[in-house]
C-alpha cells in the first residue's frame, strides 16, 4: 500500500533560454525570453489541469521581463531564486535577485538554486537573506561536477538547509531533466519509486524551455531528442503515475512540515 505521506517536490528553473550560446549559437536576448516565457505558458497550463503546487526558481532578469506572469503564478506556486541571470554571476546577485522577486510578488523569497548547479559557499547564502538551498546535485555528471561526497537527502550546513536534486540510492543515478527525456519511461519511474521508498520525497527539476519545440535548434540530440508536445505528455503521465504515489507540494511547505 503507498504511503500518502511521501511528498513530490516538482521543480522548474525559470529562465532565459541561453542554451543555445554554451554550443555556439547566437541567439539574441529577446528570443531567449520568448522561449522561456512559452515554456513558462506551457507549464503553467499543466500544472493548473492536474491541480498541483510546484517550486518555480526564477531568475531575476526573467521576472522583469514578465512580471505579471510570475506574479499569477506566484498565487499558486512557490517562487524561489534562481540567480540574476542565467549566464553571468556576482556575490551581490543573491541578494539583489530575492529583493528583486520579492518587490514583483510581494511575498518572501525563501529559497536558491545557482544556475547550472554552481557550487557556492552557503555561508554566503545565509547572509543573502535565504532560508534553503537546492543547487547541490549529489551525483557525478562528466564535466560539470562530481558530488558523489555530498549527501543524498536534506541536510544541513552554515545554518542553511540544503536540499539535493534527487538522485537514486546507492548507485547515484540522476532523476533530473536529462534523465527524463533519455531514459526509458519504465525505467526511470523505477528509479524515481526506489528514491521515494528510500527518502520519503522525490526533488526532480526540468527547466520551462524544455517542453517548447527544440528540434528547430542545432543542440546536441541528448538535449533535443524529445521535446515539445512529446515531452509535454510525458509530463503529464508522470504527474499522473506521481499522484498515486503522494502529495505534490513546494519545497518551502515540504521543509515547515518535516523540521
Amino acid at each position: 500500500m503507498v504511503k500518502k505521506d511521501r511528498s513530490i517536490l516538482l521543480t522548474f528553473d525559470v529562465e532565459e533560454f541561453d542554451l543555445p550560446l554554451e554550443y555556439g549559437i547566437d541567439f539574441p536576448a529577446q528570443e531567449q525570453m520568448k522561449v522561456g516565457n512559452d515554456g513558462l505558458d506551457i507549464i503553467g497550463n499543466i500544472l493548473n489541469l492536474n491541480n498541483i503546487t510546484s517550486t518555480l526558481f526564477t531568475t531575476a532578469n526573467f521576472a522583469l521581463q514578465f512580471p505579471n506572469e510570475i506574479r499569477s503564478l506566484a498565487n499558486e506556486h512557490e517562487i524561489a531564486s534562481h540567480c540574476f541571470y542565467h549566464s553571468s554571476f556576482r556575490v551581490e546577485d543573491l541578494e539583489n535577485s530575492r529583493l528583486a522577486l520579492e518587490e514583483i510578488i510581494s511575498k518572501r523569497v525563501f529559497g536558491i538554486r545557482i544556475p547550472r548547479m554552481k557550487k557556492i559557499d552557503t555561508s554566503l547564502i545565509g547572509l543573502a537573506g535565504y532560508e534553503y538551498d537546492s543547487s547541490v546535485h549529489p551525483t557525478w555528471i562528466p564535466g560539470r561536477y562530481n558530488n558523489l561526497d555530498k549527501p543524498r537527502s536534506l541536510y544541513e550546513e552554515n545554518g542553511i538547509i540544503e536540499l539535493p536534486a534527487s538522485v537514486s540510492p546507492i548507485l547515484r543515478i540522476p532523476l533530473f531533466w536529462l534523465a527524463f527525456k533519455n531514459f526509458p519511461y519504465a525505467y526511470y519511474k523505477k528509479l524515481l519509486l526506489g528514491c521515494l521508498k528510500k527518502d520519503g520525497y522525490v526533488c526532480l527539476y526540468f527547466h520551462p524551455w524544455e517542453f517548447t519545440d527544440l528540434t528547430l535548434y542545432k543542440l546536441p540530440l541528448l538535449i533535443k531528442r524529445m521535446s515539445g508536445d512529446v515531452l509535454q505528455k510525458r509530463l503529464q503521465k508522470l504527474i499522473t503515475d506521481l499522484k498515486e504515489q503522494g502529495d505534490f507540494m513546494t519545497i518551502h511547505s515540504f521543509i515547515e512540515n518535516r523540521l
